[in-house]
């Protein structure tokens, strides 16, 4: 039988705010053990929670960036379980009035195809600490600096329906929330985590399958690699006539598998009811405005008008756009050459590759945007050819100095002058009469091929240096 995956993700993003959201204890990342967590965090007897105003604003951002409905009242609760890195012994969450509810999020697929997700609702809370195994023997040790911490919990209806969606929605939001500025989405640092709610049914039909949920996945490559181990896990039972048990699991990266955690919770087992210690965030449409008023061009948004602005593929404009730093690269680039799609293209091909292979982000590139768009200006002014301006940029890349300083210090201006490219043409067609008599006998679909000998043999006459396009012109008049 044929089956479709039915997948719904919810993603805990770790808010960028200097404090924790019901304490003033810090929240920065790789701390030593317990260093960061104060009296609140701790549960300690009598200590009360209070409200991180930004972290309020962070939810409203994001859930302006989506269309979504923004609570003009929202309720904390608390949410009961027992685990040894809660201290409270409950979490602080919301259930029944969250900040954000509805939106809808649009991601780009591969295909260049655009697809809309819904989102259910994100809602605010307080993260729980960690257990540490792996340095003890018989026995965990409980590090309390997360605890605290606040999370945007999104959580989309169950619209996606295989691991490229998936892994394409969590680009998406990874970029939304970076642009935002309300988180750094780094996953290595545990600042977005997805759980992963999968099910199989019969393709073609509406019903729904019972869900496993595979939580805390990490990164971008593992959700796609666990998706692909659940619907194959799945499949299999369904195929030898069992039935799926609505749990919880954890993938395995290194045996590349889902293992059984413990059985699926449901909200009644949480037994949420209100917190009693914090009142209801109650908020107007003047702040909702001004929040709006923040709000920075959206990715999407961004995409579409480098497409129109710029005549750019979709594909080359989704990827210019993934990234505010990079967007703002490009165009910087685009205005100081003043051809944006060969911008795009150097951006793309030459400096993002030079940041991969040295592991480098934008901010740290050691070639600006506006000495990126001098570099070229000079090809498009025929001062230096592309292949030359490879070359170059690779000069540039070492803090050689402008691609003007180097063209000027290494001799690389290219030749275009008419007169001595004339005699470097006409001296490779007397070295080389056999060819010429080859390509005088020749068709006119062969020409176009063996007039490739005579440019290569210019270009080596000319150390690299002489003008491709002008070259091939004389060569055609004179060959003729």
């Amino acid at each position: 039988m044929a089956w479709e995956s039915v997948i719904g993700l919810e993603v805990h993003l770790q808010l960028a705010t200097v404090s924790k959201i019901f304490s003033g204890a810090p929240t920065t990342f790789g701390a030593a053990p317990n260093t960061q967590a104060c009296a609140v965090d701790l549960a300690m007897p009598g200590m009360l929670p209070v409200l991180n105003a930004e972290a309020v604003r962070c939810a409203v951002k994001f859930g302006l960036g989506i269309g979504a409905q923004i609570g003009h009242r929202s309720v904390f609760d608390r949410k009961n379980y027992f685990y040894p890195d809660l201290p409270k012994g409950y979490q602080i969450s919301q259930f029944e009035a969250p900040i954000v509810g509805r939106g809808e999020f649009e991601i780009a697929l591969e295909d260049g195809s655009t697809r809309s997700i819904g989102i259910t609702r994100a809602h605010l809370e307080e993260d729980a600490g960690k257990s540490l195994h792996e340095d003890y023997h018989g026995c965990s040790g409980i590090d309390l600096n997360r605890a605290g911490t606040p999370l945007l919990e999104i959580v989309t209806d169950p619209d996606i329906r295989n691991a490229q969606e998936a892994v394409a929605y969590l680009k998406a939001l990874h970029s939304l929330v970076t642009y935002l500025g309300i988180s750094d989405g780094d996953m290595s640092q545990g600042s977005m985590r997805c759980d992963i709610n999968i099910s199989l049914r019969p393709a073609g039909t509406d019903t729904l399958g019972t869900r496993a949920e595979i939580k805390n996945v990490n990164s971008f490559r593992f959700v796609e690699k666990a998706i692909a181990c659940e619907i194959e896990r799945q499949s299999d039972i369904l195929e030898d006539g069992g039935e799926v048990v609505q749990e919880t699991r954890l993938y395995d990266a290194e045996r590349d598998e889902t293992r059984s955690m413990r059985s699926k919770e449901v909200a009644n087992d949480y037994r949420y009811f209100p917190e009693p210690d914090l009142l209801p965030v109650v908020i107007d449409d003047d702040y909702i405005e001004a929040v709006r008023a923040s709000l920075p061009e959206l990715p999407v948004e961004k995409r579409h008008r480098f497409a129109a602005q710029y005549g750019l593929s979709t594909y080359d404009a989704g990827v210019l756009s993934d990234s505010r730093e990079l967007a703002d690269y490009f165009e910087a680039v685009a205005a100081a050459c003043g051809d944006a799609k060969m911008a795009a293209n150097w951006v793309q091909v030459e400096l993002l590759g030079q940041l991969n292979r040295s592991e480098l982000g934008i901010a740290d590139s050691p070639v600006s945007a506006a000495d990126l768009g001098g570099l070229i200006a000079r090809i498009l002014d025929n001062s230096i050819s592309g292949k030359i301006a490879k070359q170059v940029f690779e000069h540039m890349w070492q803090g050689q100095g402008s691609a003007d300083e180097i063209i000027e210090a290494q001799g690389l201006k290219q030749v275009s002058d008419s007169g001595a490219l004339e005699a470097m043409v006409d001296q490779v067609i007397a070295d080389n009469g056999a060819q010429v008599e080859q390509y005088l006998a020749a068709d006119e679909g062969k020409r176009k091929k063996l007039i490739g000998f005579f440019v290569g043999q210019v270009m080596k006459v000319s150390k690299g240096q002489a003008n491709p396009k002008m070259v091939n012109e004389l060569l055609a008049k004179k060959l003729t």
